[in-house]
């Protein structure tokens, strides 16, 4: 697993990449843990670029999103991560966005566009 982190204002995106499994999801684990304890804003994870997650990766998240609530934000997920969370329901209980840049801007739990929620439309129908 790759992991990159940038602050983006009062937020925090953690860029991840290949795969999170039992062998290597411990740093991600420690980064969420402590930017619920020194970031105020949103903790947004990219999960674009990865190519296999499992049950590990979804406790971590889980555990995450008890821990900040709506500040858990997660973006972009990969094809492959799509379909884990569509198995399992998780988009049902995490909020996750289609972009990194819409769930930096999101207002709240309420707010989601990826696939816990209706897709942005800018009013245009």
């Amino acid at each position: 697993m790759g992991m990159a982190a940038r602050q983006e204002g009062d937020a925090i995106v953690f860029a991840v990449s290949g795969d999170l499994d039992l062998e290597n999801i411990a740093p991600l684990a420690t980064a969420l843990t402590e930017a619920g304890e020194t970031v105020t804003g949103p903790v947004v994870v990219d999960l674009s670029r990865v190519s296999f997650a499992d049950s590990t990766t979804v406790n971590v998240l889980l555990q995450a999103h008890s821990a900040l609530g709506p500040r858990l934000r997660l973006a972009q997920p990969s094809a492959f991560v799509q379909r884990l969370f569509a198995v399992i329901g998780l988009e049902q209980a995490l909020p996750v966005y289609e972009t990194v840049e819409s769930a930096l801007a999101a207002a709240g739990p309420g707010d989601p566009v990826g696939p816990s929620g209706p897709l942005a439309s800018d009013g245009v129908e």
